[in-house]
């Protein structure tokens, strides 16, 4: 029995190599058969990927005239203010000037006493006014034939001299009279009638306030886009708000701040705005062709510059540099968007340029 069962075990044996050796041959020679080549690869593989097509949102812009807006930070001056000093030393006279009242032009606000002065003058006056009839006189002879040419002659020369007198005592007398040198407002009173002041004291200060100026610095940058002439829109501290007109933009830059020095005028016809009042000043440039666009849709190239993805009728993405010239609260005010294309305005950082891609949807339209 034991030795049956080896002779089995010896058969199975022989018959598994016997079939191992027979499928190894076989494979061999279906290799051989194929000629060393290899196997076709799959037609999936052969066949390249299609390019993928990107879908984004774009909208036409829509080109605006702007002008930029130049804020700045200014305060209230008179148009024109004056100290008024004595001319002469003496006593006040008469004193017309009120504080907080107003006074017309080349009107009489003071004088001083002065008595010899005006006897001077008085005295000049008639003197002037004896010559004048001694000239004619003179003239009259000569002309009858019953005088000289010199005896003509000495009478206008002495008439010449009276008239010099004249104006010297009257430019003295005059030291003692004090005007207006324009129509304003009386903003302080030094001094009181009766009082003595010396030549050079102070004696009041006079405001023109009609018109009222703004003052304000704009910087160099915004320098070009500020000309004389051109209209601001200012509000006042209190709230007011009244449209002026440039007039002075300074050639010269302080030498603190760097910064140029605009003048504003402004109407004021009942007073009613005081000098040193804060105001904020809003200056217009000259308007730019340009595109308001949302801040989301600004993206940059590859070398840092800054623009926008567009697309045009051949449905392919390019990128447009541009230069922003406002921030409004509509958005991004830029200049530099071509003709003829369209603005990506979602899927623009997906995309680079000459790129094929499909609009979605042109919103606005």
């Amino acid at each position: 029995m034991p030795k049956f069962h080896r002779i089995a075990a010896f058969c199975v044996t022989v018959a598994a190599v016997a079939w191992i050796a027979t499928g190894e041959f076989s494979s061999v020679g279906s290799a051989q058969e194929a000629g060393g080549q290899e196997s076709p690869a799959p037609e999936a593989a052969a066949t390249e990927a299609a390019p993928l097509v990107r879908t984004v949102s774009a909208v036409d812009p829509v080109f605006v005239d702007h002008a930029r807006a130049i804020r700045l930070s200014g305060i209230t001056e008179a148009d024109k203010r004056v100290e008024l000093a004595a001319r002469a030393d003496g006593v006040i006279a008469t004193l017309t000037l009120q504080k907080g009242g107003s006074v017309e032009a080349d009107a009489l606000v003071m004088t001083l006493e002065g008595p010899e002065a005006v006897a001077q003058e008085k005295i000049a006056e008639i003197a002037l006014a004896q010559k004048e009839r001694d000239l004619e006189v003179a003239r009259k002879l000569f002309e009858g034939g019953s005088t000289s040419e010199s005896n003509l002659t000495n009478a206008r020369s002495a008439r010449d001299a009276a008239a010099a007198e004249l104006a010297r005592a009257q430019a003295s007398a005059d030291r003692l009279r004090l005007k207006a040198p324009f129509t304003g407002i009386v903003d302080t009173v030094a001094v009181e009638l009766g009082e003595w002041v010396q030549t050079g004291a102070p004696v009041a200060t006079i405001l023109s306030l009609d018109p009222i100026l703004v003052k304000a610095e704009v910087s160099e940058v915004d320098l070009s886009s500020v000309a004389v002439g051109s209209t601001a829109k200012v509000r006042l501290a209190n709230g007011t708000e009244m449209e002026g007109t440039v007039r002075l933009v300074a050639r010269e830059a302080s030498a603190q701040t760097r910064t140029f020095p605009v003048e504003i005028a402004l109407p004021n016809p009942d007073l009613k705005l005081p000098s040193g009042m804060t105001a904020e000043v809003s200056l217009y440039a000259k308007p730019t062709r340009a595109v308001v666009v949302p801040r989301s849709v600004i993206t940059l190239a590859e070398d840092g510059q800054l623009g926008l993805r567009v697309v045009g009728a051949d449905n392919l993405a390019q990128f447009a540099a541009i230069r922003i010239i406002d921030d409004t609260p509509e958005g991004l005010v830029v200049a530099g968007v071509p003709d003829g294309v369209r603005i990506i305005t979602a899927g623009q950082d997906l995309v680079r340029n000459g790129e094929e891609v499909t609009i979605a949807s042109e919103v606005g339209q």
